[in-house]
């Protein structure tokens, strides 16, 4: 709905613009759409009650985990479900804080995955690096701490700049993506205003250091881990799926980010929709994935629950 008063204008809805000219393969797309949603669901809530239930993963490493499942379950709810519903009706619209409440769901997401994955690294660089003193460095209290801080920070900055955006008199209503995001927002708003940009480059500033800083603890890690064997396969066994998670998740949101901020208007739906997607739909999969094949412990549970037997671990 959109009441215009004079110059002025209220605009209450949205159009989510994603979707245009999908119209013949639409309940294909559902289908797809609804079998990758139950997947992410299937494995997410798999792994984490693997890690819930047994207590010889109540360790940090798995307790990190478990939390990088959860935080996918999150940020997917945040999309799936709308987006599913879009796909049963010709008009896709939402309302204002309705868009506000799904940028805040689906980014706010994406920073708390980086700030996971940091700590992660810093888990991992503490038990290779400094196994003396793992357990003083990673007690229950501390690892408390950061985990309640790796969600409430992203949380915090996301909802600052949401609030602020919030606040701006929009000029349009066409969101050209198939979810709401941040910077789209400010896109269509009469005077998007400096605080907005500031806000933003804050807050890719913040997670670049969060990438150096994981960068730098693997750089240790590799350089420690090469000067035995056991250490190789130390890190080929916990290491290695973070850094593929990391890799995964970086060129997604990079990807990401960088279309929206600069991409071309010429760019085929198709392109712009799988791109806009890809950190929604392939690290929520493979994420757990990774996680449930490589890592002994969280693999010998999953065979133990599924065939009813003891395995060697």
């Amino acid at each position: 709905m959109i009441m215009i008063m004079d110059n002025t204008s209220d605009i209450t809805m949205l159009t989510l613009s994603g979707l245009s000219g999908e119209t013949t393969n639409r309940m294909v797309i559902f289908s797809l759409t609804l079998l990758c949603y139950l997947l992410i669901l299937m494995v997410n809530i798999s792994l984490v009650l693997t890690i819930i239930l047994d207590h010889n993963l109540h360790q940090p490493m798995y307790i990190f985990v478990c939390n990088l499942c959860l935080n996918a379950l999150y940020g997917t709810a945040g999309f799936y479900p709308k987006f599913l519903l879009d796909l049963l009706y010709s008009r896709h619209v939402i309302s204002f804080w309705g868009c506000v409440v799904q940028s805040l769901v689906i980014y706010s997401s994406v920073c708390i995955e980086n700030s996971i994955l940091a700590l992660m690294a810093y888990d991992r660089y503490a038990a290779i690096c400094r196994p003396l003193d793992y357990h003083s460095l990673m007690k229950k209290q501390n690892v408390c701490l950061l985990l309640c801080s790796s969600w409430i920070i992203p949380n915090f900055m996301v909802l600052v700049a949401l609030i602020n955006t919030s606040t701006l008199k929009l000029c349009g209503s066409h969101i050209d993506k198939l979810y709401c995001a941040l910077w789209l927002i400010v896109k269509i708003a009469c005077s998007p205003g400096v605080t907005n940009a500031v806000m933003g480059y804050i807050t890719i500033i913040v997670y670049f250091f969060h990438f150096v800083y994981i960068f730098m603890s693997y750089f240790y890690l590799v350089r420690t881990c090469v000067k035995s064997i056991e250490g190789r396969r130390k890190f080929m066994q916990t290491c290695l799926p973070h850094l593929v998670t990391l890799l995964n998740v970086t060129v997604a949101v990079l990807f990401d980010v960088m279309f929206m901020r600069f991409g071309s208007a010429d760019v085929s739906p198709m392109i712009k929709n799988a791109l806009s997607l890809e950190f929604l739909i392939i690290p929520p999969i493979v994420n757990p994935l990774i996680y449930g094949i490589i890592l002994t412990k969280i693999r010998n549970r999953i065979r133990f629950i599924l065939f009813h037997k003891k395995v060697t671990r």
